[in-house]
């Protein structure tokens, strides 16, 4: 004679159902709006980092980076496939260096790419990225000041 299953405790999931207590964790990043519908973002620490470049950037997204130090992900978008003039990278690339190691020092060195240069190396830590076809724009670390 076939036992009946408990309903409690341990039951067999239906398909597509997570187990409990395993949500997606919810990323936190810190947003700045620039003039003309740019938005930043940055990440506020190794799995948002991930997590934004990962997930939430489109490929032609703007991916900022300080060179050499840590330091968080930021992204630059746009809602229209628009190229970003130099002032508002250069502001981009200033919340990058704010948000980093290097935020005490006088000119910093920020990597700029789209973000569909850039890749997570199989088996590395959060936040560990590989990038091609990089423009390094000096910036001095700077928050933008909200659009008037």
């Amino acid at each position: 004679m076939a036992r009946k299953r408990s309903t409690q405790g341990n039951h067999p999931r239906e398909p597509g159902e997570k187990a409990p207590g395993k949500r997606p964790p919810t990323p936190v990043f810190y947003r700045y709006c620039l003039a003309e519908g740019w938005e930043i973002l940055a990440g506020r620490n190794d799995r948002d980092n991930e997590l934004l470049t990962g997930r939430t950037a489109g490929p032609n997204d703007y991916w900022f980076h300080v060179r050499g130090m840590p330091g968080s992900h930021v992204i630059l978008r746009h809602g229209a496939l628009e190229d970003a003039e130099r002032d508002i990278l250069r502001a981009a690339a200033a919340v990058a260096a704010y948000h980093s190691k290097a935020r005490g020092g006088g000119t910093v060195a920020v990597s700029c790419t789209r973000a569909k240069y850039v890749r997570k190396p199989r088996g590395a830590k959060d936040g560990t990225v590989a990038i091609r076809k990089e423009t390094v724009l000096k910036v001095s670390p700077e928050l933008p000041s909200p659009p008037g």
